[in-house]
């Protein structure tokens, strides 16, 4: 091998173990590693920058714009609340809905935005019908996975390889070519859930033992606050009289939580929520909650009197639980930094981290996707720090009330249609029938410009055009090359079918860590390059390749969607992998069953 090559291989190593390491930002890394091609003479400025011109790119980030037109205007959700009254009284049906509704959205949308509607219905659904969420949860996050595989746009890997095809002058996949063989998975997920669910999905207790939304005392205890709430007044002369729950630093510097402040005036009892500025004065009743040390301090300190040890909280307030879901702009933050008690009107009251059953709260450790927060504080200001689901996802349904722009759902759907017309029909570049789509949404008010930007998952954008670039070195090096002949040697005697059994091996294991839209770009190549050595379909390994990226089924940290279920289902590591392996080794022998049926070899 050429040092060049030693060199490029070298760099994509590192770059794979950042990607595992979870220690960078992956746009961060992709970016790093494109800086080390161009300054190392591997490629040209050019060939660096082309990636950010790359159409696959360009649809990507349209595509979002294209999913936030149907958020904004309702649809997802409409839709997503016909789960119920479609599903029979059997929890197997239930499941078949919620699968099906699930996929059908996340072949047009984004999975994760699927299941940031769904999780939230489909947790209401758990608590009126008294089923475990555990239950239900996973099938939600895997039918995500599955309906991606449905369309062109229902996943970023469909789209690479789909570029592929074209960048070698082979007639591209067409819209709804993923269709038949995303169909074939889909039954095959759908049945696997039905008859395998009840003896490996782990069944969890459910967050609350009445129907309906969780109370106050059963998100307490779910939280193991229920032994921390306690009741102190604040007598005549004490040093908290005049001050505010800001100014007293209860909180940042004691570390105890003032939930409610209650007074009493002739005009009779009255209870308020505990803002920063709220002021404290003599006789006042403080609800607060912090560890029975903490509470002992503020108590010997500012000479309070207790007067309940296990207190109940005010009736008043509004307490939600939410998950932190990736890409979020809480990530990395800590709770002190993003100052949600004295900026958003919102106050944390508990913490737990993604998988695990230990419940804190640390103003100082950074936020992590999939950590759960006990959240407190009015509506409009749960749901202004919730931002659309972006940053928090309320696991509760304040989101029920109809969409401002429901009117305008009509015009969405007819937009999403024209743009599946133009793209079935080749009547315009994929690419341009996409903007034509983003653009028309924002004329017509569905998303505004603002929504429009926001949506955009800039991460996934800037981390895919600068992986492409990677394979231009790759090739260029002769890496590529190197890699289908090494690929030939070992396999290529079996036949296409046992080539195309490793790609899908390679393929669907190095997603289950790295992203799986990286995963494809670099895999893609080489697929094709077999497909060509072997003088057989490359549709059908590039197929194959599609849907092994699509599998990522094993761990909770494989796919967005997992981690977003994660701690709301109450799994851990092991559930995921005891579930999901049987279903990925399944994926396998299906498509390479189904694959070269639909795309003969």
């Amino acid at each position: 091998m050429s040092t060049s090559l030693w060199l490029a291989l070298g760099i994509l190593l590192l770059m794979l173990v950042l990607f595992v390491s979870n220690r960078l930002r992956l746009d961060l890394i992709a970016l790093m590693g494109l800086l080390a091609l161009t300054l190392t003479g591997l490629i040209t400025t050019g060939e660096a920058l082309a990636g950010f011109a790359d159409p696959v790119v360009l649809m990507i980030a349209a595509l979002f714009v294209v999913g936030a037109g149907l958020f904004q205007t309702g649809v997802a959700d409409a839709l997503g609340r016909r789960v119920e009254a479609m599903a029979g009284q059997s929890l197997a049906g239930l499941t078949a809905v919620i699968m099906l509704v699930t996929a059908l959205l996340s072949g047009f949308l984004s999975s994760t935005g699927t299941v940031a509607v769904m999780l939230p219905v489909v947790l209401a659904i758990a608590r009126r019908r008294q089923i475990s969420p555990s239950r239900l949860l996973m099938p939600l996050a895997y039918a995500a996975l599955l309906g991606g595989m449905l369309t062109l746009i229902g996943t970023p890997p469909n789209l690479v390889v789909t570029a592929q095809l074209q960048q070698s002058g082979i007639e591209p996949f067409g819209f709804f070519s993923f269709t038949l063989p995303g169909l074939v998975m889909l039954a095959l997920g759908l049945v696997y859930v039905l008859v395998v669910g009840p003896w490996l999905l782990v069944e969890r207790k459910p967050a609350c033992a009445e129907p309906g939304e969780p109370s106050w005392a059963e998100l307490f205890a779910q939280y193991e606050l229920d032994q921390q709430l306690q009741h102190l007044q604040v007598p005549r002369h004490s040093l908290l009289a005049s001050a505010d729950v800001s100014s007293s630093e209860l909180r940042s510097r004691f570390g105890v939580t003032v939930l409610a402040i209650a007074s009493t005036t002739p005009k009779g009892r009255f209870v308020r929520k505990a803002e920063p500025g709220t002021m404290i004065r003599d006789q006042d009743d403080l609800y607060v909650v912090g560890t029975e040390a903490a509470v002992a301090e503020i108590v010997d300190r500012f000479g309070l009197r207790v007067v309940q040890r296990r207190a109940e909280p005010p009736a008043s307030l509004l307490l939600v639980d939410a998950v932190v879901p990736p890409r979020s702009a809480f990530i990395g933050r800590t709770l002190r930094q993003l100052r949600l008690h004295s900026g958003a009107g919102v106050t944390v009251l508990a913490q737990r981290a993604g998988g695990s059953e230990s419940v804190f709260l640390d103003l100082d450790r950074p936020l992590a996707a999939g950590d759960t927060l006990l959240l407190t504080g009015g509506p409009r200001a749960l749901k202004q720090t919730a931002r659309s689901r972006r940053d928090l996802l309320l696991l509760a349904d304040l989101q029920s009330e109809v969409s401002e722009r429901a009117s305008l759902a009509p015009v969405a759907i007819a937009i999403l249609l024209g743009m599946m017309l133009a793209m079935t029909f080749g009547l315009v570049d994929n690419v341009i029938a996409v903007l034509l789509a983003a653009v028309a949404l924002v004329l017509t008010r569905c998303v505004s410009v603002e929504e429009a930007y926001r949506s955009i998952n800039w991460e996934a954008v800037v981390l895919i055009a600068a992986i492409l670039p990677m394979a231009t070195a790759l090739d260029k090096t002769g890496g590529l090359a190197l890699a289908a002949d090494a690929l030939m040697n070992t396999t290529g005697d079996y036949g296409p079918l046992a080539v195309m059994a490793v790609l899908f091996i390679f393929t669907a294991g190095l997603s289950q860590v790295v992203s799986n839209t990286a995963t494809t770009v670099l895999v893609a190549p080489i697929a094709l390059q077999a497909a060509l050595a072997l003088d057989v379909n490359p549709y059908a390994m590039l197929m194959a390749i599609a849907i092994a990226a699509s599998s990522a089924f094993a761990t909770p940290v494989s796919s967005p969607v997992n981690t977003l279920v994660l701690s709301a289902g109450g799994y851990r590591f092991g559930d995921f992998v005891r579930f999901g392996v049987p279903l990925q080794v399944l994926m396998l022998i299906a498509t390479l069953i189904a694959v070269p049926l639909l795309f003969p070899l």
